[in-house]
């Protein structure tokens, strides 16, 4: 079966729990980095985190003292955020038509979400609510191309479910900047990784909330995950899943690229 962009996002409204109790979060490094290719702190910075869903990077950047307004089109995540963030900032939205007014954040960021934006409308709303010196940033968990049970898992995943919807992944986002034609220059990096030990369980549920799996039907998802139980305990018979991942991260700074075309 295939479904259509509009049904992937919808499925977010129904594992928006699962999302925020499953999801991984992102290491510190990832945040060090930020602001060295930002040329500017985190800290005090105004900063629009977009695409925001339960609020998993929300909270971090508010750790690192900035000053955030979360952006997610979803009822269900919105709702989820506010639970998991009660004094957070929330506005309902998307990238590719934010609704703040030119030149009021220091950072645009997106953190597992860039993918499901227009890049030639997301990114000329960035650059038009940044002020001079801002910064547009996307990151992305992906597996670690070197953990060989993470590549098996993601072949077989895509075998019993070919019809995922194509976003534009992490590895493609500063060539999709480039290729606007705007003169822009992002920074990538591929180089962070990191761990985290999860149970079984866990790590079920993480892989139920992604989309693809989210728009089948119960009965569907539970044959695949029974499938990935018995082939994770081969992996890890005492139950506890080391999962590897690669984090991609790209930096447009504001300086560095002429004014979009309104």
């Amino acid at each position: 079966m295939t479904f259509s962009r509009a049904q992937y996002a919808a499925s977010f409204n129904v594992v928006a729990a699962k999302y925020a109790a499953t999801r991984p979060s992102y290491p510190p490094q990832l945040f060090v980095e930020i602001e060295e290719l930002a040329g500017r702190p985190l800290s005090e910075a105004d900063v629009l985190d977009v695409g925001a869903g339960t609020g998993i990077a929300t909270r971090l950047l508010h750790d690192h003292g900035a000053n955030v307004t979360a952006v997610e089109p979803s009822a269900g995540m919105a709702t989820q955020l506010r639970a998991e963030i009660p004094h957070a900032r929330l506005l309902r939205g998307t990238g590719d038509q934010l609704p703040f007014a030119d030149a009021t954040a220091d950072f645009v960021t997106y953190a597992q979400a860039w993918h499901w934006t227009d890049p030639s409308r997301s990114v000329p709303e960035a650059l038009r609510v940044l002020r001079p010196g801002g910064a547009l940033a996307m990151w992305w968990n992906v597996d670690d191309p070197a953990s060989v049970w993470m590549t098996e898992q993601k072949e077989r995943l895509a075998r019993r479910v070919p019809d995922q919807h194509r976003h534009v992944t992490p590895a493609e986002a500063g060539d999709r900047i480039r290729e606007l034609g705007l003169g822009l220059e992002p920074v990538c990096r591929d180089d962070l990784r990191w761990t985290r030990e999860t149970s079984v369980d866990h790590h079920l549920d993480t892989l139920a909330s992604h989309s693809f799996l989210a728009v089948l039907d119960d009965a569907e998802v539970e044959s695949i995950l029974a499938d990935e139980r018995e082939a994770l305990l081969e992996v890890f018979p005492d139950g506890v899943v080391v999962e590897a991942y690669a984090v991609l991260l790209t930096v447009l700074v504001k300086d560095d690229a002429p004014a979009p075309q309104k």
